[in-house]
């Protein structure tokens, strides 16, 4: 990292130059939302001052950014001492660290007499999946929601209670017998869903995407219009108690797992993930697997957090100025890294679509070295201001192609200039870019572009579509060269044989290809329409034309009414496939792909009654006669929609073992029936919501 780079060498001075970076990044953070530079950046500057501050004790002072638990609490919103501090967590940045701390921890807790660590006696460690959210404290009296806080500096926090009242998901009153007082303490996150549906409409807008999932749940929740934070589809994970006063004859809690047994007795959302374990080395694994299926849930995690079970062990090993030493997280690798801006290209794609990429200084995120990213579209690059010679963050979630998220701007060079679009193709045809109204993308419209035909190619053969193994992009490029491919419909006619006299194919190779592209023409019909390479129509938007309608020769005759009407369609798309049908030398292709015995013909559909057409039905939990795919299937098989949230559009929620209590609660705020697995199966047969759940007044 170029800033710890140029520190000066003086420790002392070292040491000042941090705590003001880390002080100044830690108001953007906590206090403003809007950091400027990523989180395992800041984790560098951090460690770096704890580890001077350990080599030169004489350098530690009280209010180092190291003694002190998050930000200031914000001037917007009144404040709340916390009647027990919220405090943070040390980090372990790999698995090294990790195992530094376990058996860090293992000693100081045979240094207090316990000699029996292993086994069923000896200590247990509870795993959390670490949510990358905003602390927050919940306070309960006699059952009923009263306050909300942020953390704050962890003494004081702000006052968010009627921000909080709108998330669905945290309980307003809680189940069974409640005590006199409970502070629920937890993180408010904001679902990938939410997310990508929200950056969905800030592009559409014409605005900038917002950068994260964590800071958009904080903007979301710190606005003085609660209906605004309540139109956010924020979500909360209870894991901690804070104070209670339950008064005589409470439950016994000697674990944190006894405590979250009894958070979801009272009807808290607590993570279905967490853990326990009583060896280290399982620890680990479960780490390690978190850092290979992070991108298997549904919203943001940065880490795990790992607290030893029992309170009288947490009491005994006790805390720090700024952090227990029972608990430690584990940081996943960073998604997001800073890196120089070198310039600017743009691609062209198989539909002809311009999308302007960064060519950046290569850097590691997320496990791999990075050297291009996205910038989407002219709108993008604009709103974000980003431009060749920046310093940029770089970020990159498991298999999503990386993009830009913006500038750091008190790096920007004096002499920079904005960059602009350019008015032609890159190719040698030079053909002008258009941008049509209403649409974010330029698109060279020339039919002979070679980078078109590119992609067109690569496309319909590649796995989403058609499956051709061994016709990759270098096979496809040159195919092109040789002029054997001038469009997809070459694919199965051009002579294989003339390869012989090439270098670097073999008969065998040969062969090979021939077979795969003899069995690609028996794909399904879902898969050749995304493979024609139609705007709009992606793999989803084929495989419902080739459901609904049957055949080729249908979707071909089809007008745009006809394709409109089509659930999961629409104008847009049916206005695109239209359009491509309608051309005379699409028609051409398609009449050729035909010859060539290409499979024209749609899936059968399902043999069950469409009794469910118009409804929209939720499924929480799972199903004991279901698999969760089947839930699915079951109801798109009878014409009905089966969406992932609760809405006033919502027909029924189906409750299975281990509900979402955010979908419960809106269920219930919302008036939706709410039928158990009997009530499906009797609504599947007849069509029909069991008499007695059709009004659900929780």
């Amino acid at each position: 990292m170029s800033f710890l780079a140029d520190l000066p060498d003086d420790p002392t001075a070292r040491v000042e130059t941090l705590r003001d970076a880390l002080r100044r990044y830690g108001a953007e953070y906590y206090e403003q939302d809007a950091p400027t530079i990523p989180d395992s950046e800041y984790d560098q500057l951090a460690a770096e001052l704890r580890r001077i501050e350990r080599e030169h004790p004489e350098l530690l002072t009280a209010d180092s950014p190291t003694q002190l638990v998050g930000g200031a609490p914000s001037s917007l919103f009144s404040e709340v001492r916390h009647r027990v501090p919220m405090m943070s967590l040390d980090n372990a940045m790999d698995l090294d660290e990790l195992r530094e701390w376990g058996e860090r921890t293992r000693r100081r807790l045979e240094d207090l007499g316990y000699d029996r660590l292993d086994g069923g006696d000896g200590v247990r460690y509870v795993c959390e999946l670490k949510i990358d959210g905003l602390a927050m404290s919940i306070r309960y009296e006699d059952g009923r929601f009263v306050q909300a806080a942020t953390r704050g500096d962890g003494r004081v926090g702000e006052d968010v209670t009627a921000n909080i009242a709108r998330v669905a998901g945290v309980p307003k009153r809680l189940a069974g017998t409640a005590p006199a007082v409970v502070e629920a303490r937890g993180e408010i996150y904001m679902p990938l869903v939410v997310f990508e549906d929200l950056n969905g409409r800030q592009v559409a807008a014409g605005k900038a995407r917002y950068a994260n999932p964590r800071n958009t749940a904080a903007g979301s929740l710190r606005q003085k219009d609660p209906s605004v934070t309540g139109s956010r589809g924020l979500e909360f994970w209870c894991y901690q108690l804070g104070e209670v006063d339950a008064g005589p004859g409470a439950t016994r809690i000697e674990s944190h797992t006894d405590a979250l047994a009894w958070l979801t007795e009272l009807g808290l959302p607590t993570n279905p993930e967490t853990r326990s374990f009583t060896d280290l080395d399982e620890v680990y694994a479960f780490c390690t697997h978190w850092i290979e299926h992070r991108h298997d849930l549904a919203y943001e995690i940065d880490g795990i957090v790992i607290k030893v079970d029992q309170l009288q062990l947490q009491r005994d090993l006790g805390v720090t100025s700024k952090a227990p030493r029972w608990a430690i997280a584990f940081k996943l690798p960073p998604e997001e890294r800073t890196t120089l801006l070198r310039d600017i290209g743009v691609s062209i794609g198989r539909t002809g679509k311009a999308t302007p990429f960064a060519i950046l200084e290569p850097v590691v995120v997320s496990g791999s070295t990075v050297g291009m990213a996205t910038l989407h579209n002219e709108d993008q690059v604009r709103v974000k201001d980003v431009r060749p010679g920046d310093t940029v963050i770089v970020r990159k979630a498991g298999d999503v192609i990386p993009e830009v998220v913006g500038p750091v701007l008190a790096l920007r060079p004096d002499d920079s200039v904005e960059w602009v679009f350019p008015a032609t193709c890159p190719c040698e045809l030079a053909a002008p870019l258009v941008r049509t109204e209403g649409e974010a993308q330029h698109r060279c419209l020339h039919p002979d572009c070679p980078f078109q035909l590119w992609a067109r190619l690569s496309h319909f053969a590649s796995r989403g579509a058609m499956d051709i193994e061994g016709l990759g992009e270098k096979q496809v490029e040159k195919l092109i060269e040789l002029g054997l491919l001038r469009d997809v419909a070459d694919i199965y006619t051009f002579d294989l044989d003339v390869l012989l006299d090439q270098p670097g194919y073999q008969q065998r190779s040969i062969d090979n290809l021939r077979a795969a592209i003899e069995t690609s023409k028996s794909r399904p019909l879902g898969n050749l329409l995304f493979g024609l390479n139609i705007v709009h129509l992606g793999a989803a938007g084929g495989q419902v034309l080739a459901t609904a309608l049957g055949s080729m020769d249908a979707i071909v005759d089809a007008d745009v009414e006809q394709l409109a009407a089509i659930d999961g369609v629409g104008p847009v798309i049916a206005a695109s496939v239209h359009a491509f049908f309608a051309d005379e030398a699409n028609r051409a292709l398609i009449e050729r792909l035909r010859s060539a015995g290409v499979n024209f013909t749609g899936p059968d559909r399902p043999d069950v009654p469409q009794n469910l057409v118009g409804m929209t039905i939720v499924v929480t939990g799972s199903l004991e006669g279901f698999t969760r795919d089947g839930v699915e299937a079951a109801i798109k098989d009878r014409g009905g929609k089966s969406p992932g949230s609760v809405s006033k559009k919502t027909t029924a929620v189906v409750v299975g073992a281990d509900p979402g209590a955010s979908k419960m609660s809106k269920a219930v705020e919302l008036g939706v029936p709410v039928l158990d697995e009997a009530g499906f199966v009797h609504l599947l047969e007849s069509g029909e919501i069991p008499v007695g759940e059709a009004d659900h007044d929780g």
